[in-house]
């Protein structure tokens, strides 16, 4: 009977050098487990181990903490430089005490899944073997419920690479266990197991593994960022945002080469900036954007880009923006620092205070068109700065409608990430038709002034612009009200045709009073 082949483990009591769990035994006891296997009458298969950070995960729990603990207590920085002095080892206790993981959410890969699925079936025990803390590796390991044991790291110890390996042999013995592992910390795991496993391997860890004298190693297969996924992530169709900085020299109608060229300049260094706030944004929000409906698919949040990737693309592209910034001039370069410094206060705290936080969504609008005007040395006007701070806070504010929306609609809880509840909906609903319906007050109150008729040959034509902006405003409100806006109002007035051609006729009104 195939019951009677299937592997019964007994344990014998002995020391071990690192940290592992077997049924039946906490954490905390202390008293180490190594494992006896014996099948009668047949030799028992080889148990299968696992990685899990970059192999059973696409992920990496030690940065998802990090930047989780950061987003939500930024001065706990301190503590975590202070736990890192310590070793690595106490950073990883102190980022797995907070109770906010959730094992649920994270990108399991789905061809390690699978291997621990034919594993299983062929009578061979699965452990999971990871540096991240016992915390986490246990919550993983219950949530899955395929393993027989695991193995990670304690508040002293680091269970990575060599001390990896050696726990692995001193359990199983050398060459007696096989080993999925994807990067260079998995090499001296690799060394010591008798079937070599990988998955997204980088090429230098791939040079080195074809070196090895043993059998050939399995690589598993993996789907690979192409330029579409790093431009999902960089955000690139955000960039029309961008092109604010152009407002000054249309409003202003001074068209010049230089000004032109100015304002293409500003434009590429806010997309640069824009983009590395974003990748930060989306390291800070990882576990909140795996639970929402759209935002789960993003590069980082389900593991289509490595996190040590995106981390690394934020200084490139900050950098970049910076060596852009200063060919302008230096006036730019202190806007474009002041608008990096805004929008990072703004994924680290503002973005948690109620109202705060559209009020600074609204002005990091408005600080693409200060930064238009610094580049192109246009004094921008007081009416149009006022104009965009009220319609682009109906805008953060309809953003915010659609998140909350979305959230009642699926009867979730108050989020957790915003300082707003379900309730909210129709007060925050009537603060965005307040402020859209202020802006075109706002402009209408414009082609009152004087300043008009020093710019405009037939200012009149400038009022059949009012009804168009308040059809717009009113039409997006209602299109949120029946869910169908998309998240965010200024991609989805990129993507609407209507939208689209609303934009187009005030275009043409205002070229046609010039």
């Amino acid at each position: 009977m195939q019951s009677e082949l299937k592997a019964k483990p007994t344990y014998r009591t002995a020391p071990a050098s690192g940290p592992y769990e077997t049924p039946g035994r906490s954490y905390e006891d202390r008293e180490w487990t190594t494992l006896e296997i014996q099948t009668p009458g047949s030799r028992n298969p080889r148990p299968l181990v696992v990685d899990l950070d970059g192999t059973l995960i696409a992920s990496d729990l030690l940065i998802e903490t990090a930047f989780s603990e950061l987003g939500r207590h930024p001065h706990s920085l301190i503590e975590m430089l202070a736990a890192l002095s310590r070793g690595k080892a106490a950073l990883k206790h102190r980022l797995a005490a907070p109770s906010a993981f959730d094992p649920a959410t994270l990108p399991y890969d789905p061809e390690v899944l699978e291997a621990i699925r034919k594993a299983r079936a062929g009578g061979r025990s699965v452990y999971l073997a990871s540096a991240s803390n016992r915390r986490l590796v246990e919550s993983v390991a219950d949530h899955l419920g395929v393993f027989d044991g695991w193995f990670a790291s304690d508040e002293t110890t680091n269970l990575a690479g060599i001390r990896k390996a050696e726990q692995l042999v001193t359990t199983f013995g050398e060459r007696g266990f096989d080993y999925i592992g994807n990067d260079a910390a998995d090499l001296p795991v690799w060394e010591k197991a008798a079937t070599v496993i990988a998955i997204r391997a980088p090429a230098g860890v791939r040079k080195k593994l074809a070196l090895r004298a043993a059998e050939e190693v399995e690589y598993l297969p993996c789907s690979l960022p192409n330029w579409r996924t790093w431009a999902k992530m960089l955000r690139v169709h955000q960039y029309a945002k961008n092109a604010l900085v152009f407002l000054p020299l249309i409003t202003s109608h001074l068209f010049t080469l230089q000004g032109f060229a100015n304002a293409v300049l500003a434009f590429i260094a806010f997309s640069l900036c824009a983009s590395s706030i974003y990748i930060l944004n989306d390291l800070v929000d990882l576990q909140d954007d795996r639970g929402h409906r759209s935002k789960c698919k993003r590069p980082l949040a389900c593991g289509a880009i490595p996190l040590k990737h995106g981390m690394a693309a934020i200084p490139i592209l900050f950098l970049g923006a910076l060596a852009v910034g200063s060919a302008i001039s230096l006036p730019f370069l202190g806007v474009l620092l002041g608008y990096f410094a805004l929008t990072t206060a703004y994924s680290f705290a503002l973005k948690r205070m109620m109202v705060v936080d559209v009020i600074t969504l609204a002005a990091l609008y408005s600080v693409r068109v200060i930064g238009g005007a610094v580049a192109t040395s246009i004094v921008v006007s007081e009416w149009l700065l006022a104009f965009c701070m009220m319609i682009f806070m109906s805008l953060a504010l309809i953003k915010r409608y659609v998140e909350l929306a979305a959230r009642r609609d699926a009867n979730l809880p108050d989020p957790t990430s915003r300082d707003y509840r379900n309730s909210d909906l129709d007060i925050v609903a009537a603060l965005a038709a307040a402020a859209g319906f202020n802006a075109v007050t706002i402009f209408t109150l414009y082609i009152s002034s004087p300043a008009v008729k020093q710019l405009y040959s037939h200012p009149g034509i400038l009022w059949l612009v009012g009804p168009l902006l308040l059809f717009w405003i009113s039409r997006a409100m209602m299109l949120a009200s029946r869910r169908q806006m998309d998240d965010d109002p200024v991609v989805f007035a990129i993507k609407d045709r209507t939208s689209l051609m609303t934009i187009g006729a005030i275009a043409a009104l205002l070229f046609a009073a010039i």
